[in-house]
């Protein structure tokens, strides 16, 4: 005797849900921490944003600054390559305008930097991979009398990654940003590179650190 069309149906779905993964399993929230973000030159896998495929290696002493790649200040119909001057000067890079940690770093190059001409420092320029629009804003909010520290977007990521030190950041910034990094140079000739460890510390870039060194 064959048991009833319902009952056989029944068992089958029970069978079924016992493999299939709860909800919880499928759905587990993920708790992301800027602390536990790795850093990663990027790869073939972000080409399509604008960011060159292939492994770049790290910007080093003696190296120069890439001046082929665009990047953007005033408008975001104009881009223009990097321009450097001739003597000494800085490069500022951070992961990403207003953030928490940026937000508080800036302020002592904008504030320090006629401490930083005195000691030689002809420009000094924060970069970040953001557009030009936020780079505007971001500049007005801390420097509301203006400032002779430039504020340059690399929208596409092309400089950061042209010097090595671009990683995905999407988990919490949701794309590819530049490392939080400092580099002091001579027209095109890098002189010294400081690269935080971990993004969301200021250890090595600080504006103190970096007038002590000079």
């Amino acid at each position: 005797m064959r048991p009833p069309a319902t009952f056989t149906a029944s068992l089958r779905l029970a069978t079924r849900l016992r493999t299939v993964p709860n909800y919880s399993t499928l759905h587990r929230p993920r708790q992301y921490s800027i602390n536990g973000l790795k850093e990663k030159v990027i790869g073939r896998q972000f080409a399509t944003s604008a960011v060159a495929p292939g492994h770049v290696e790290t910007i080093s002493p003696g190296a120069e600054l890439p001046s082929s790649v665009t990047v953007k200040e005033d408008a975001a119909d104009k881009p223009a390559p990097f321009n450097f001057p001739d003597g000494r000067h800085i490069i500022v890079g951070v992961p990403g305008a207003f953030t928490g940690t940026c937000h508080a770093q800036i302020p002592g190059y904008i504030s320090r930097f006629e401490e930083f001409k005195s000691k030689g420092i002809e420009q000094i320029a924060v970069v970040a991979v953001n557009d030009v629009f936020v780079l505007k804003a971001w500049k007005e909010n801390l420097a509301p009398q203006g400032t002779p520290v430039r504020f340059i977007a690399d929208d596409a990521g092309a400089f950061a990654t042209a010097l090595g030190l671009a990683f995905d950041a999407s988990p919490l910034l949701g794309n590819v940003r530049a490392k939080r990094f400092v580099i002091v140079a001579n027209g095109k000739t890098v002189e010294t590179i400081a690269v935080e460890e971990i993004p969301s510390q200021l250890t090595v870039t600080d504006a103190k650190t970096i007038i002590a060194q000079l």
